[in-house]
């Protein structure tokens, strides 16, 4: 099985992309975040045409995410229990194949210091208290998604021009560390130890083609799945195409 993940940065604007991708690709599992469109407008009928089915949690304008997939999917659910209403769509999850694929967007931060990165410490919270409530590590579980974090230092094309500002501070990288402490592998990090390997550059200053970016996408496997991983990448491609997202599909393949 091969599962893939993608901020498409609004599902719409990038739909003839994710299509040119899914042909080439042809993951069995595609997990998109920052749809950006309710689920009434969300394009399952040309997914369905590429041979997906589609499941979605979406919202106008921000946040959103969804999952494509070639086989069934059962137990899908649409956010975490302790919610409150109207809350930010941000968590998917369904079964595929007997893997749990849990699909996640989790908030930006904007600046450290402030509300919305204390929002962001809050989440990430919830989340690793939504691992110990719902899942054992025992079972095959997949986390995957824009966690809006970079892990180490091998993870940003400048560390201590990162240092202590959003997406690389300690806060946040203390957050993350205790989401994986849950049980999870880094999947990608299974099979590249190299640093410049990159998921998300700035339209701005040439980014891309400088490759000053950061690995802020990831795939995040339990230990049954980790022990059948086979491969992992990053691929750059979609990020060089014509109006792309700014970031690129990450994937991982097991069997």
């Amino acid at each position: 099985m091969k599962i893939a993940t993608w901020n498409v940065n609004s599902v719409l604007a990038r739909l003839p992309l994710v299509l040119q991708w899914l042909e080439l690709a042809k993951p069995d599992v595609l997990c998109l975040q920052e749809t950006k469109c309710v689920d009434e407008k969300f394009p399952a009928a040309a997914f369905a045409e590429a041979g997906y089915l589609s499941e979605t949690f979406g919202q106008p304008t921000y946040n959103g995410v969804a999952i494509l997939s070639r086989y069934a999917m059962t137990d899908v659910q649409r956010g975490m229990p302790d919610d409150e209403e109207g809350a930010q769509r941000r968590l998917l999850a369904a079964t595929v194949g007997g893997v749990r694929v849990v699909n996640v967007y989790i908030p930006n931060g904007q600046a450290v210091g402030t509300d919305k990165y204390i929002f962001k410490l809050k989440w990430m919270l919830r989340l690793r208290k939504f691992f110990n409530a719902h899942y054992s590590i025992s079972e095959k579980v997949l986390l995957c998604g824009d966690f809006n974090v970079a892990p180490e230092e091998r993870d940003v094309h400048d560390p201590r021009l990162w240092e202590g500002r959003i997406l690389f501070s300690k806060r946040e990288r203390a957050a993350l560390e205790e989401i994986k402490g849950w049980g999870f592998t880094d999947a990608f990090r299974l099979h590249t130890e190299a640093g410049g390997q990159f998921s998300w550059w700035d339209y701005r200053q040439g980014a891309f083609r400088r490759n000053t970016g950061m690995r802020i996408d990831h795939i995040w496997v339990s230990g049954s799945l980790a022990a059948e991983c086979n491969a992992s990448w990053i691929d750059k491609e979609p990020r060089g195409w014509e109006r792309p997202s700014d970031h690129t599909p990450v994937v991982a393949e097991f069997g």
